[in-house]
């Protein structure tokens, strides 16, 4: 008996590589899903790779809104490209096969990125703050130094603590299966392969959770609790449409992410399935990134005017 829980760890502890089973059950569809997530990436570098252009080299651009407005994009494009490329390739290879390394990799990335897109849009939310709510003091306080701060604060302030989850989970023995029921290496999905009682490791992902996404979302409600209360006082209508039009967009992009995000992390484990799992990861992981280009752009006349000088000069 002894000798047989010896072989047992041993396999245990001896898995190299997992599968990302991914949309494998719509053997038919393939092809199709291929070409339209092939579509969609390229609309989010695109898209996304056009505000970080027209942010940099028009002068009318070169505000603290649009600096983040850049960042913000940037970090769009690693975003997707931490998940998207691998499941093009395992869609157009069949291969599924992903080393615990790698998945590891892509897990931590995925964190890291995740963490700062929370931490972005908190600022960006101090941003309009600022700039509604204190117009006289906004060009003092967001100085470029100031700017520059608060964007690489955003950047490296999850990496750690994400390093030190991914390190954490990945210490753990995986004895269930090696099959991961996702397109990509997320937190749910692998835990739920792992040997033995896992709560300590979920609680600890929801505390990481709260921090990292909780907390930057009272900021932004925070935020948009002054900027509405100050937009009521102004005395005109065009004057309260007018500053309005310059946060909708940045609020209905926090409402996409932080909405889908939650669904999904914050969902009773009970009403967790792989089906439901991948549809809402596709949203915030996906969907999202590749309309945040059209948010700002459709509803931002600055953007629009900078777009059309652009592709005037070019054709």
């Amino acid at each position: 008996m002894r000798c047989e829980e010896m072989e047992a760890e041993d396999n245990i502890s001896t898995v190299t590589q997992f599968v990302l089973v991914g949309f494998s059950d719509l053997p038919n569809l393939q092809g199709l899903l291929f070409g339209v997530f092939s579509i969609i990436y390229t609309i989010v570098l695109v898209g996304n790779g056009l505000i970080v252009v027209i942010t940099r080299i028009d002068t009318a651009l070169q505000k603290p809104m649009y600096f983040f407005l850049a960042n913000f994009s940037s970090l769009e494009i690693c975003y997707v490209s931490v998940t998207l490329p691998r499941m093009l390739v395992n869609l157009w290879t069949q291969d599924r096969g992903i080393s615990v390394l790698d998945c590891a990799t892509q897990m931590c990335f995925f964190l890291i990125l995740g963490t700062t897109e929370c931490l972005l849009l908190a600022v960006m939310a101090y941003d309009r703050y600022m700039a509604v709510c204190n117009p006289l003091h906004y060009p003092l306080v967001m100085n470029q130094k100031v700017c520059i701060q608060l964007a690489v604060g955003s950047w490296i302030s999850g990496v750690p603590v994400q390093i030190g989850q991914t390190c954490q989970i990945f210490s753990l023995r995986f004895c269930h299966s090696n099959r991961i029921d996702h397109f990509f290496c997320d937190i749910p999905p692998v835990l739920k392969l792992a040997c033995g009682d896992t709560s300590a490791y979920e609680l600890s992902l929801c505390v990481v959770v709260l921090l990292d996404a909780a907390v930057p979302f009272v900021l932004i409600l925070g935020s948009y609790g002054k900027i509405i209360s100050t937009l009521l006082r102004l005395p005109t209508a065009r004057g309260r449409a007018k500053a309005f039009s310059t946060c909708s967009s940045h609020l209905l992009v926090v409402l996409l992410f932080f909405g889908s995000a939650t669904i999904t992390y914050f969902r009773p484990k009970s009403s967790h399935s792989p089906g439901t799992d991948k549809l809402l990861s596709l949203f915030y992981t996906i969907v999202t990134p590749m309309f945040n280009p059209m948010i700002y752009t459709l509803r931002n006349k600055d953007v629009i005017a900078a777009l059309r000088k652009l592709f005037l000069k070019k054709f």
